[in-house]
């Protein structure tokens, strides 16, 4: 008999919150324990990436805190069984990501069970476990940086990949919180169409699929949700803008070096949708819910201008959940008048910091024999 589980999975940059200690986080928690209340899922999966903020040995204390805050509030009294990893252990400089992910269960889930990827099998979930620090030896998680050689000519960063794998009413489906190398320089980006770091973050999602996909342990429907610093294709950007907008070049006093390029055009921030393409070398393997919300990134951390862009980056669509389309096939498609799909911004009117968290909740099928 098919069932359906009421899932909702979350995926948050915190970098500018841990940067902001105190200031941005009471709303931000405020918002999503509303999402919480409003989708009232069962299964609630909350990627985080760069937990800690650019002063993660500083900050991490803090991280911790907040990891604390969310799984002991009132809110969540209702999910008794919690699983918290956050790999916060960053004197381990090459194996360190800080990407964090949080899963809780809700009592009235019965039927849900985690795996163990060195015995290669499921386990029934109880209690709250706590992970943290290096990760190292935990068996329910599997979590790698990317290689040093990737990025042979840019710096290397704490980026990654982690993977838990679940079972809910014999349905069973990986969930994968990944952060991916972002835009060093806008007018690097500018050069060419697809830009090098598009060629790079394609490079990395490549692995983590393949690795994902590979035959260490048997492939199940996944969920691919975090920062994949997706950008606009700049190049293509500019040029029609050029044609459409006011544009204005800043050069160097002492040089004839072109230091900035402005583009002004208002309101035009789903017309901007049309230049999202680094998805699309992926169709074959992963898709994705339609996006109707505005991109994610970069908003203003000036708490007062919670809806404004800075104008540091061109806007993109960074935070996204991806899947396979196996994992397309388990999200029931309810029926007309009924909720079904919601796939959105989390504190759209509030200032949650540079990125704003990425929802999707959805009644995913389930089998009961």
């Amino acid at each position: 008999m098919e069932m359906h589980t009421d899932v909702l999975l979350v995926t948050a940059n915190v970098g500018s919150l841990f940067d902001n200690v105190g200031e941005i986080e009471g709303d931000w928690l405020r918002e999503f324990f509303m999402t919480v209340h409003m989708h009232k899922p069962r299964f609630i999966a909350l990627h985080f990436q760069e937990v800690g903020g650019k002063d993660y040995m500083v900050n991490m204390g803090h991280a911790e805190n907040f990891f604390r805050t969310i799984e002991t509030s009132s809110e969540m009294a209702d999910f008794d069984r919690v699983c918290v990893y956050v790999d916060s252990h960053f004197k381990a400089v090459d194996s360190f990501t800080a990407l964090g992910s949080m899963y809780f269960i809700h009592k009235s889930l019965k039927n849900i069970q985690q795996y163990d990827f060195n015995l290669k099998e499921f386990k029934a979930v109880s209690g709250h476990n706590k992970y943290m620090g290096s990760l190292e030896g935990v068996l329910t998680v599997e979590k790698e940086k990317f290689p040093k050689n990737f990025w042979p000519d840019f710096k290397w960063s704490r980026k990654g990949y982690m993977r838990t794998r679940w079972l809910i009413h014999n349905q069973g489906f990986d969930l994968v919180n990944v952060h991916l190398f972002h835009d060093a320089s806008n007018l690097i980006a500018c050069n060419s169409s697809p830009s090098v770091y598009s060629a790079n973050r394609k490079k990395a999602l490549r692995y983590v699929i393949n690795r994902i996909s590979d035959s260490s342990y048997s492939p199940l429907p996944f969920f691919l949700f975090g920062d994949f610093n997706f950008r606009l294709d700049t190049l293509s950007l500019v040029q029609n803008l050029s044609m459409s907008a006011d544009i204005q070049t800043v050069k160097k006093d002492s040089s004839n070096e072109v230091e900035k390029i402005i583009c002004e055009e208002k309101d035009n921030d789903h017309k901007l949708l049309k230049y999202d393409k680094e998805i699309s070398a992926f169709h074959d393997v992963i898709t994705e819910e339609e996006i109707h919300f505005p991109p994610s990134y970069p908003y203003s951390e000036d708490y007062t201008k919670p809806t404004q862009y800075m104008n540091t980056r061109c806007p993109a669509w960074c935070d996204r959940i991806l899947m396979s389309h196996s994992a397309l096939d388990i999200i029931h498609r309810r029926q007309e008048g009924e909720c079904g799909v919601v796939y959105n911004t989390v504190g759209s009117n509030i200032c949650m910091g540079d990125h704003k968290p990425v929802f999707l909740c959805f009644p995913m099928k389930t089998i009961t024999h």
